[in-house]
């Protein structure tokens, strides 16, 4: 059985105090319990409140612009998370001040982890939490940006389900799972920063193996499929292909623009009497580099795989 408690009687976090004495007195902890903390109050500990404009804190913590939308900026900060804001939070605080998220979650996560054991005698997972938005979907869920002593990734690679089948990929987010089932219970405006997930002590790890940390679940720079917004993707096909396209109306060798499409992740599935055929996921991309190179894009039924051809034979 699983269960979350979120305790409440916490006060307000600030900088210097001790989390482990904030939250021991208030929960019983069982070897094998997950502790779940929210971001923000690691930050305020840490002495990561700050002043001065949101915008800007946001450009400091920015290392790559992902998406723009109006006033909403999704980038890639510098702990590698892709998210809203770089994770700037300006709610629960007062006017004209922002929390920044910790510098290491990990090492938040570790010392807190070490700092339970020794007040405690207990073996426990502790799990840093944050909220972030899903691409594909409506609203929020809390993710792990730090983790200590568990296992933030199971893989089911190679094993067989009760029909037979082989699992390929399946690989749960064990972590995220844990900071989402925790978030149930802490809420967002109840002031109950902590909570204890119970029930899962074959993903904590043994005293002294802190595991690969949350660090381990963000995918490296270029690894993902969508490491730009729709716009952002096109403009980056143009300025890659913009200093060495052949000036328009004389068209580029197939093998020239095959090598061209590569550059920006495209596949070319065929070649064939002066065409060529090519994946249709970034057709504003493909499009974008094949007039540069002197070639036209014929656009089919959607979904379908684009074919291009020189504008002259």
């Amino acid at each position: 059985m699983l269960t979350v408690t979120a305790p409440d009687g916490v006060p307000e976090v600030s900088a210097g105090d001790d989390l482990a004495d904030l939250l021991v007195p208030l929960v019983e902890l069982a070897d094998g319990d997950i502790v779940v903390v929210t971001s923000k109050v690691v930050s305020k500990a840490e002495g990561r409140l700050v002043e001065g404009d949101r915008e800007e804190w946001i450009t400091a913590e920015t290392v790559r612009l992902v998406a723009r939308r109006g006033p909403t900026r999704i980038v890639r900060n510098r702990l590698g998370l892709t998210m809203a804001a770089a994770g700037v939070d300006a709610s629960n605080v007062a006017r004209g001040a922002v929390v920044l998220l910790p510098v290491d979650p990990d090492a938040s996560a570790a010392q807190l982890r070490t700092a339970i054991a020794e007040r405690t005698g207990r073996n426990v997972g502790v799990v840093v939490t944050d909220t972030a938005g899903r691409a594909w979907r409506e609203g929020q869920t809390d993710i792990a940006v730090g983790a200590a002593g568990i296992v933030v990734l199971e893989s089911f690679a190679g094993r067989v389900d009760e029909h037979g089948n082989e699992l390929a990929v399946t690989a749960p987010a064990t972590a995220d799972e844990i900071a989402s089932a925790a978030e149930l219970a802490q809420g967002k405006l109840s002031g109950r920063p902590f909570a204890v997930v119970r029930g899962r002590a074959d993903l904590v790890l043994p005293p002294g193996d802190d595991g690969p940390g949350a660090q381990a679940l963000v995918r490296p720079e270029g690894a993902d499929l969508f490491g730009y917004g729709a716009r952002e993707a096109v403009i980056r096909a143009a300025s890659l292909i913009a200093e060495d396209a052949p000036p328009f109306g004389a068209p580029a060798t197939a093998e020239e623009l095959t090598e061209a499409l590569h550059r920006i992740g495209i596949d070319v599935v065929l070649v064939h009497d002066h065409e060529l055929t090519c994946t249709a996921d970034r057709p504003d991309a493909a499009g974008i580099v094949a007039m540069a190179h002197g070639w036209v894009v014929e656009v089919g039924e959607p979904g379908a795989d684009l074919r291009l051809r020189p504008l002259t034979p």
